[in-house]
């Protein structure tokens, strides 16, 4: 085994790639409770017991990929944003059942595969302009945070000015509240993992006043993963339509980005980087890319690669077998169930703002002097939080970017493939927005 993942050449042994792969799991743990509470979420008709089950299992499979296949130390999980995109702008805001929301996400999946055998990937990825990647990435972050206060009742519906200061006096809003102080001095201070401590101490400290409930026990058998398990097959059929045709587009550009930027980001931080390229890379896209297949087909949201990864490289990972560390624990909280009925919205909403802070962190790259630049970042920025959709965004950015560059000028700058989204996102708010 210290053979094939290549310990020596690495400068690694066990017990380092052990404490990484333990690192890498307590910093993206939130997601076991985080997830099944996003996608659970009152109208979607999905169980969240099931999502449990789905969340830890994707979570497992791929990373347990990543490792063995790519033999890279970074974990995957179901993509936060995704999740978001799935269930308040698919679900709730379209109407279309999650059934054939996860339907899309398996296309959406099997396309990547298609993108990363035949190298269109790369292609795709590189007629997006960088500005318009940062944009996505800050305005998620921005709509995941939202989302955040809301569900925690610190921002609440008003009739004047639409969105008011809700009152943070009630136990459940003031609980969110402590929760989001601890999570960031936990962050500020360093401490790895900082996103799920926040949520256990958050926790602990409801129960104590009562305002979460006390579960009734910590260890129980597996639940049963009956109500998602495959339900994406039966709904295959009702995926080729515009609507649908949107939103695979937008899991696959999402996806395409978180992947990109996670590889990159983790494999420079681990010194993998050689001559400024990703070894194994195909490789490391084919494992991100099937997990997002296998997750639909369990049931949940599409799966990708997570930045928390780092994590596991700052505490010394540098190999696959850190990820297959990281996917025997993701394996042993399937026996954590009882815990789920701990995590009230009043516990996730601060990894949720916290992750919205970190995810927000791209603007700082955004030429904002550049005014033909700024105004399609800034639309796409604003635009996801204030309709409360990721796609809109997305479109409306994708849209605005063609207009600035040919008053500009710079017509020739623009990729064939930007001038077919703009049609496409043209459609999509005029039809079926």
């Amino acid at each position: 085994m210290r053979k094939y993942f290549e310990f020596d050449q690495l400068g690694t042994n066990y017990r380092t790639e052990t404490v990484a792969g333990f690192t890498t799991f307590l910093a993206m743990a939130y997601i076991l409770f985080v997830n099944p509470d996003m996608l659970a979420t009152e109208g979607t008709g999905m169980d969240k017991d099931a999502v449990f089950v789905a969340t830890a299992l994707a979570a497992a499979v791929g990373t347990l990929v990543m490792g063995i296949f790519a033999k890279y130390p970074i974990a995957l999980a179901p993509g936060m944003g995704l999740n978001a995109f799935f269930t308040y702008t698919v679900v709730l805001d379209h109407g279309i059942p999650w059934e054939t929301a996860l339907a899309g996400v398996f296309v959406s999946g099997i396309i990547f595969i298609i993108l990363t055998l035949t190298g269109l990937r790369e292609k795709v990825i590189n007629a997006i302009p960088p500005v318009l990647k940062m944009a996505v990435g800050a305005g998620i972050g921005l709509f995941i945070a939202f989302i955040g206060f809301q569900k925690s009742n610190i921002i609440v519906a008003d009739p004047s000015t639409i969105v008011a200061l809700g009152d943070l006096t009630a136990g459940p809003t003031l609980l969110a509240v402590f929760g989001i102080i601890v999570t960031v001095i936990l962050l500020t201070i360093g401490l790895k993992g900082g996103v799920f401590y926040g949520m256990i101490i958050t926790a602990i400290v409801g129960m104590i006043f009562s305002q979460v409930p006390t579960p009734d026990g910590i260890v129980a058998p597996v639940p049963s993963m009956a109500p998602t398990f495959g339900a994406a097959f039966a709904h295959l059929g009702e995926v080729f339509t515009l609507e649908m045709l949107v939103v695979i587009l937008t899991f696959l550009f999402v996806d395409f980005f978180d992947t990109a930027g996670t590889l990159v980001a983790v494999a420079s931080k681990a010194g993998i980087l050689k001559d400024n390229k990703l070894p194994r890379a195909g490789k490391a896209l084919m494992s991100d890319s099937a997990a997002t297949v296998v997750g639909a087909t369990l049931g949940t949201s599409t799966t990708t690669s997570y930045v928390e990864s780092a994590t596991g490289v700052g505490a010394g990972g540098r190999s696959g077998f850190a990820s297959v560390v990281t996917a025997i624990l993701f394996i042993l909280a399937l026996f954590f169930s009882p815990l789920l009925g701990v995590v009230t919205s009043s516990v996730t909403a601060p990894a949720l703002i916290i992750v919205g802070v970190l995810m927000a962190s791209s603007l700082k790259d955004i030429p904002w002097d550049e005014f033909d630049i700024a105004v399609p970042a800034f639309l796409t920025v604003v635009t996801m939080p204030m309709t409360y959709s990721i796609a809109t965004g997305i479109a409306v950015g994708f849209i605005f970017y063609p207009i600035t560059m040919v008053a500009k000028g710079k017509a020739k700058e623009i990729n064939p493939v930007m001038w077919f989204l703009f049609v496409i996102f043209i459609l999509y708010l005029a039809f079926l927005n």
